[in-house]
């Protein structure tokens, strides 16, 4: 094993984005590591657990209530984690959060053989008046080189007030975001121990409450240095349970409505989308690996929107740049952060706070982060970052074609066994077929609206790729009411019937010029509720995001209106 050294200011580069500059990765040997530049047994464990299978088994024991609560606890004692306040002192303030996260990621090393390789990204940028910043992460070196992969879990430990660069209030900022934070050291704790194909790096960001910068740093230096990232796991908080009176739609229903057990996966696109299918991979490895043997089991929910309305989370720069990117948030969140004058609720507030002491003797002993919530939340996380790290080749030259009641896959760059996912009206697959010893098959399908189907590589071990994208498959014409004279055709909704949101689309065929376009949405009474804008139609497939929360149910008509003139409606199931 390499004894670990330190290089400050060792691997530097020029250039600017977004007024980030002189971009420092101060330990040489990760930067290697993330570059591929290693060999995998300078980083073997001693005793070796690379089955998949057992390290599933054995991490959800091994990730402990107890453990977050003590991480969660120490981060709040540091008064304020705003990225602009003091970077000198031990006792207060960002530097000496960041650098005790630092300590945290080298014990865990030391622990395990001195296997996880930790450092700072630092990058210049003026942020609330300071000029120097610094995120934290511990790199994992993968088992195999010969397919470089890496694959990163992230959560931002800066904290604020409602002044975006307020660092004199206390801002504790337990739920926003030491709820990630700890989330992502304690699987650096746990993981440590085991061996994975791809790179693990556990990143913990600052400037999220400015604009997202240290994610943002982060993603560009992926990109500078060409590093293979193929799942990033963002976690913006993660721990509490409690609804407050507001919350950015998609919400919870309303003022202490209590869900321990729901999470939420928002992630960016629709049809196609290779963001949407990591969530879609992460909720298929807890249902088949986790779920069946849970104490408590957990509702993984597929979000339609990127993020909760007008709001946005350190999964983005990471999309942004192309990167398989999602982010993990609670079912109930205790504010939208609006922070006006009747404004009551916790986030963004210095009533961010652990907990209250309810009996006064000086013991907070009710908390507002749920420990086992998040523990429960943590074992997802480990489990899907795992599956990934396995390496296994997602299959890209993949045939789809629909015949009918039927759709016909054939795979050709490489060997069976697969698996094949067809989906239709939900975020979640319908049906999920197998390709046991060919890679050619025929399965059924609804013979009308539309059909979107995918595909993974599965190996030796029963553990399956990243899925590939999503390709849409489209009824034959004279199904439903499909018209080839028709130059506009609304589809389902999707998802129908569906949470605090749903993707409306329509099919365009020859696109004439036009004025003004919407879609319009009508209650059971008849009455217009909203009217989505379109500015631009393309030829073909044609998407919209529309949100209307919670409180709404029964059928409702949506319609399509281009200059005046109703071109097509439907009806949708409002069901909560």
């Amino acid at each position: 094993m390499k004894y670990i050294v330190l290089f400050s200011l060792l691997i530097l580069w020029s250039g600017q984005v977004a007024g980030q500059t002189n971009m420092v990765v101060t330990n040489a040997e990760a930067d290697a590591v993330l570059k591929g530049n290693f060999s995998p047994a300078d980083y073997a464990p001693s005793v070796l657990i690379d089955d998949p299978l057992l390290i599933a088994s054995e991490m959800s024991g091994r990730i402990r209530p107890d453990s977050l609560r003590a991480f969660i606890t120490r981060l709040s004692a540091f008064g304020t984690r705003n990225t602009g306040s003091d970077t000198l002192s031990d006792v207060r303030g960002i530097g000496a959060a960041r650098r005790w996260v630092f300590d945290q990621f080298q014990a865990f090393s030391a622990a395990e053989e001195d296997r996880l390789l930790v450092s700072y990204l630092q990058f210049d940028q003026d942020i609330c008046g300071v000029g120097r910043h610094r995120n934290i992460f511990a790199v994992l070196p993968g088992a195999d080189t010969t397919d470089h992969g890496v694959i990163i879990v992230e959560g931002h430990i800066d904290s604020r007030c409602s002044g975006v660069c307020d660092t004199a209030c206390v801002a504790e900022g337990v739920e926003d975001n030491a709820s990630g934070t700890v989330l992502v050291m304690e699987l650096a704790r746990v993981m440590a121990r085991y061996s994975f194909p791809n790179t693990l790096v556990f990143l913990v960001t600052i400037g999220e409450e400015q604009g997202l910068m240290g994610a943002n740093a982060f993603a560009e230096y992926c990109v500078a240095q060409n590093i293979p990232v193929r799942a990033v796991y963002n976690n913006d908080i993660v721990g509490g349970i409690i609804c407050g009176e507001t919350s950015s739609a998609p919400s919870c229903p309303g003022l202490n409505h209590v869900d321990s057990t729901g999470v939420r996966l928002f992630s960016g696109g629709s049809a196609g989308s290779p963001y949407k299918q990591l969530a879609r991979f992460v909720k298929l490895e807890y249902e088949e690996m986790l779920k069946p043997t849970a104490a408590v089991p957990m509702d993984v929910r597929i979000m339609s929107p990127e993020d909760r309305s007008g709001r946005g989370g350190d999964h983005i720069p990471f999309r942004m740049r192309g990167y398989p990117a999602i982010r993990f948030c609670s079912a109930n969140e205790h504010g939208d952060a609006s922070n006006g004058p009747d404004y009551d609720d916790r986030q963004h507030t210095e009533a961010d706070i652990l907990g209250v002491d309810t009996d006064g003797d000086q013991v907070i002993d009710s908390f507002f982060v749920d420990f086992n919530y998040l523990a429960r939340n943590a074992a997802i996380n480990a489990n899907a970052i795992a599956m990934s790290a396995q390496g296994v080749p997602i299959p890209e030259n993949i045939t789809f074609k629909r015949n009918g009641a039927e759709f016909i896959v054939s795979i050709s760059d490489l060997d069976p066994p697969f698996r094949v996912f067809l989906r239709t009206a939900s975020n979640d697959f319908d049906t999920i077929f197998e390709l046991a010893d060919t890679t050619y098959g025929v399965f059924p399908c609804n013979p009308g609206g539309l059909v979107f189907v995918s595909a993974a590589k599965v190996n030796d071990a029963g553990i399956e790729s990243l899925f590939s994208r999503e390709i849409q498959l489209f009824p034959a014409v004279g199904v439903e009411e499909t018209e080839p004279s028709k130059t506009f055709e609304l589809q389902q909704n999707r998802p129908n019937p569906f949470d605090e949101s749903t993707w409306i689309s329509f099919m365009a065929g020859q696109v004439p010029a036009f004025r003004e376009a919407s879609i319009q949405v009508f209650d059971p009474g008849g009455r217009m509720v909203s009217e989505l804008p379109i500015v631009h139609i393309r030829e073909g497939l044609n998407e919209h995001l529309y949100v209307h929360g919670y409180g709404q149910t029964g059928v409702y008509v949506y319609r399509l209106v281009v200059d005046g003139q109703v071109m097509d409606a439907r009806e949708m199931v409002f069901a909560n």
